[in-house]
């Protein structure tokens, strides 16, 4: 099965944000000498949990120090850009890494309004061309001619190269999944983001939607999930004590850096103790042949082709064993 990564750059309590960004590109070269896939980087703004705001840059510094793994966003959250923009920032990081570049999109702000309107100030009105904004894209980033008599058909994206990023549509709802059935892109669905509610619908309209293109004459789908795999189930519920924390914290509106188990576990003996438990019994934690077998089995269950896995922890050195416990698991071969 081919199992990927998603890394969001997580501000830690007690250590400095620059260390987040830094241990990302370390984690995408450990990653990579496991054997996974792809490593994906997210963007968020304004967000005191998430401090990974410019995507684009990280891909170019894991390009630098990596040799085969695969490099993407996840996503690039285009209503914030003008899609010509985006399409020479991943042709320069397609000649900087060729053939090794995903350009991922998403639709939502990855941020409150008033970010998205600093950010953009015309934000408000460009989810309403998302889908005009992808087809624009896709040209752009293929070197083809844009629709009959569009504005800028006469604008090039450079540098012109022999290979071109993968396209991938994300999304948590069915909107994402059908304009990447409209335009024949892949799609993998943020299951760790809405515990999966409404990820198999969205999955199965995709499907059914799906209208073939040249590069996917096939629709080519995916799942992202938490995960955390340690050596025995108690230690992976341990360091999960922390991720339980951010995830009350969140729907309560609190966004804060993530805190370390034992004061986490301090901070959480107000809440719901019946959901807490709820909540770990259906999490993707373990240790790695259970975590891996759920994984499996999420993937058999919704029909999709990929999984990739968001991994949360205040020890970086967890994190780093959790994805050695699963690529083990899965029977990975490294490179090193």
């Amino acid at each position: 099965m081919r199992l990927s990564v998603l890394d969001q750059s997580i501000a830690v309590a007690g250590r400095p944000q620059d260390q987040s960004i830094r241990n990302t590109v370390a984690l995408a070269k450990h990653c990579e000498t496991l054997g996974y896939e792809r490593f994906w980087v997210s963007e968020h703004h304004n967000h005191p949990t998430i401090v990974g705001t410019a995507p684009e840059i990280v891909i170019a510094a894991i390009a630098a120090t990596t040799e085969r793994i695969r490099i993407g966003s996840a996503g690039i959250m285009l209503p914030h850009y003008a899609p010509f923009k985006v399409a020479e920032v991943f042709r320069v990081l397609d000649a900087l890494a060729p053939g090794r570049i995903d350009l991922g999109l998403g639709r939502a702000p990855g941020s409150d309004g008033r970010t998205a309107y600093a950010l953009n100030p015309a934000a408000n009105e460009r989810p309403e061309h998302f889908p005009a904004d992808v087809r624009d894209l896709i040209a752009w980033v293929h070197g083809e001619p844009l629709v009959d008599r569009h504005p800028f058909g006469a604008v090039k994206a450079f540098p012109m190269t022999a290979t071109a990023p993968e396209m991938w549509i994300l999304g948590s709802s069915d909107y994402g999944a059908q304009v990447a059935a409209l335009f024949g892109l892949p799609y993998c669905y943020a299951w760790f983001f809405s515990d999966g509610a409404g990820g198999e619908r969205a999955i199965k309209l995709y499907k059914q939607q799906y209208r073939p293109s040249a590069r996917h004459p096939e629709p080519r789908s995916g799942l992202c999930v938490f995960a955390l795999a340690a050596d025995t189930m108690e230690e992976a519920q341990y360091h999960y004590t922390s991720r339980v924390l951010s995830r009350m914290n969140r729907d309560r509106g609190i966004l804060v850096p993530l805190e370390a188990p034992d004061a986490a576990a301090e901070q959480l003996k107000p809440f719901d103790q019946d959901r807490i438990q709820r909540f770990r019994e259906e999490s993707f934690v373990g240790t790695g042949p259970d975590v891996a077998q759920r994984i499996e089995d999420l993937k058999n269950r919704v029909g999709v082709e990929e999984m990739a896995v968001v991994t949360w922890t205040h020890d970086e050195a967890v994190r780093r064993a959790s994805y050695t416990h699963l690529a083990r698991a899965m029977g990975f071969a490294p490179t090193a």
